[in-house]
């Protein structure tokens, strides 16, 4: 994948881009951001760029040897570690490692252009109701890879995408490597929620904040690969957030991918303010009965909803994103959304993100959940 591949952040592709050129490549990089706002493309531009034999105009050439088996995905010098787990019904009793999904790997990141999230890829490999991680298995194959001298390239370049599923066994055994590299080495990680790394990683590694994507490449990217009318184009960049994943949602019409979700944070909601604490019960028990990533998904959706609603309710309607159903929904429930209970109620999602994350019981956390909740939804 070359700079010009990546959509957008071209400030961004300069300075990387100049950071080579100069000689001044860190060791251990982390670049964290959205998976929509395209961390994992720029990385893998970066690998590519580190290591081409005839880089030209900001940009690696595409076409010598080792750009070619970099975009392939198959360079000897490239390695690849990401969460994995094993499919229900394989009845592997030892948790496989990353080389076991490179293809599924190469193909996801080719049919994207990396430009996925997590659900994605477990979907990929069939765990959608499983937690992806990484093991301190992998993290020990992560060190016999880096222990071999470069076959072909400049540098060995190691990319973990999502290292905050790292377990902290895993997690320690590389903390040296990352203090102590072998010569020509070159870590990358990719992260969506770094402040979840461990502190020493964090301090090992120079961080690279990549933003959102913004609105004029964001238009551009749908002009061409969509076609959508200049009347609409504004609009629906601006809904999509600066994220590529919403932009494509909202361009192929498939909006109602988040139908699922919408329907359960309304119906929460009024139940709530109805003080239906039966039926509540009820719709614990059918979010419990879903996937983990699943669960998580809809909790990090009521965030959202929650926030537009609270600034619909402040005034500041203007710097909302939202349409049809979402839109109408929340002009009529924004009035209970203020400073009054905002704070506890994103509390509250955060909390029962953190405990399903940690393998809590989802029958044991989502009943407390609605019924917290419910108590912060009050009549005015």
């Amino acid at each position: 994948m070359r700079f010009a591949d990546v959509i957008g952040h071209e400030d961004l592709k300069r300075m990387l881009a100049k950071g080579v050129d100069e000689g001044r490549v860190s060791h251990a990089q982390l670049f964290s951001g959205r998976p929509g706002s395209g961390p994992l493309p720029l990385a893998l531009a970066y690998a590519q760029y580190v290591n081409c034999t005839d880089r030209r105009d900001g940009d690696s050439c595409g076409v010598c040897p080792s750009c070619v088996k970099m975009s392939a995905l198959a360079h000897p010098d490239l390695h690849f570690v990401f969460p994995v787990n094993s499919p229900k019904g394989s009845g592997g009793s030892q948790k496989p490692l990353s080389d076991t999904f490179l293809p599924q790997w190469r193909e996801t990141v080719a049919s994207t252009g990396g430009y996925f999230d997590e659900q994605q890829w477990y979907g990929a490999i069939n765990i959608e109701n499983q937690q992806g991680i990484i093991s301190r298995n992998e993290a020990d194959e992560i060190i016999r890879k880096l222990s071999f001298k470069p076959f072909e390239a400049r540098n060995k370049v190691m990319i973990i995408w999502l290292p905050e599923k790292m377990r902290t066994e895993a997690a320690n055994t590389i903390l040296k490597i990352l203090e102590e590299p072998w010569e020509k080495t070159l870590f990358i990680m990719v992260s969506e929620s770094p402040e979840k790394l461990l502190p020493t990683i964090i301090s090992r590694t120079q961080e690279v904040a990549v933003p959102v994507i913004g609105t004029g490449a964001m238009e551009a990217w749908l002009s061409e690969n969509y076609g959508i009318a200049a009347s609409d184009l504004h609009g629906m960049a601006r809904l999509s957030g600066g994220d590529i994943l919403e932009a494509r949602r909202l361009a192929s019409g498939q909006r109602e991918s988040n139908e699922e979700y919408f329907d359960l944070f309304t119906s929460l909601m009024r139940l709530s303010y109805n003080d239906r604490h039966m039926e509540l019960l009820e719709w614990a028990d059918g979010v419990a009965s879903m996937g983990r990533e699943q669960q998580k998904k809809f909790l990090e959706y009521s965030i959202r909803m929650l926030r537009e609603s609270y600034m619909m309710n402040a005034g500041m309607s203007g710097i909302t994103y939202l349409w049809g159903g979402e839109l109408d929904f929340c002009k009529k429930f924004s009035p209970f959304i203020g400073n009054h209970n905002i704070e506890r109620l994103v509390s509250e999602i955060e909390l029962a993100i953190r405990h399903i994350g940690q393998n809590g019981n989802p029958r044991i956390i989502f009943p407390h959940f609605a019924l917290s909740v419910s108590k912060l939804i009050v009549r005015i």
